[in-house]
């Protein structure tokens, strides 16, 4: 479903990543594991195509992401990879509920249909009672749990999270690394996820090592 082969990156004379293949299979969590410095999140930003390898391929669905133009590689990104941050990245000015949209508002999907879509997004994530609020009146897991929602929101292929549980406290990212599981299990959701979190990497359906740039 997403594969990528003979990864590399330099960022000037320093390489960061040496060769690195993977293949992540529909409705699989993976997480990347490795100490700083180890490459994982410049690996899953060209995953997610906010980056480009110096030399590979990294194919979604049979689609060679590098042959696209940069409209279509931003529509495509937006329509098929869903993105979790450590710090949320929600827009402050908005509602918990038009956070959400927005994915589907850039797509140019119906304002009605998209609004219904999230609310039951916020529903299943069991922050429906917070859609009117804004980030700043939210927790710090009410606030993941809606970037989580607008990461389902145009149903992806696959979700990519860089240290999703790392701004939280340990009940909450515990909660968090459920749901996980949960959305794999109910939607067949595919996760990509770059973690420190030892509990996180336990229960995911295989961990990947990264060390110097390459995938021991």
């Amino acid at each position: 479903m997403l594969r990528a082969q003979g990864i590399y990156k330099s960022y000037g004379k320093l390489p960061i990543l040496k060769g690195v293949d993977l293949t992540v299979n529909k409705g699989e969590i993976i997480s990347i594991v490795g100490a700083s410095g180890a490459g994982k999140s410049t690996f899953l930003h060209i995953l997610g195509s906010l980056d480009m390898p110096d030399k590979g391929v990294v194919e979604l669905n049979g689609i060679d992401v590098a042959r696209l133009s940069a409209a279509k590689l931003s529509a495509f990104r937006n329509e098929h990879i869903g993105f979790i941050f450590q710090f949320h990245h929600l827009l402050p000015e908005f509602t918990a509920l038009e956070n959400v949209c927005i994915p589907a508002f850039i797509a140019g999907k119906e304002k009605k249909a998209s609004e219904q879509r999230a609310k039951k997004l916020l529903d299943l994530l069991q922050v429906a009672a917070r859609a009117e609020h804004k980030p700043a009146a939210l927790s710090g897991g009410e606030q993941q749990r809606v970037a989580v929602a607008r990461a389902l929101m145009n149903n992806p292929a696959v979700i990519l999270a860089d240290e999703p549980s790392g701004n939280l406290d340990s009940e909450n990212a515990i909660a968090l690394h459920h749901l996980f599981v949960e959305l794999r299990n109910e939607l067949k959701q595919t996760f990509v996820i770059v973690t420190h979190n030892e509990h996180l990497a336990e229960i995911s359906d295989r961990t990947v090592h990264m060390k110097d740039g390459m995938i021991i």
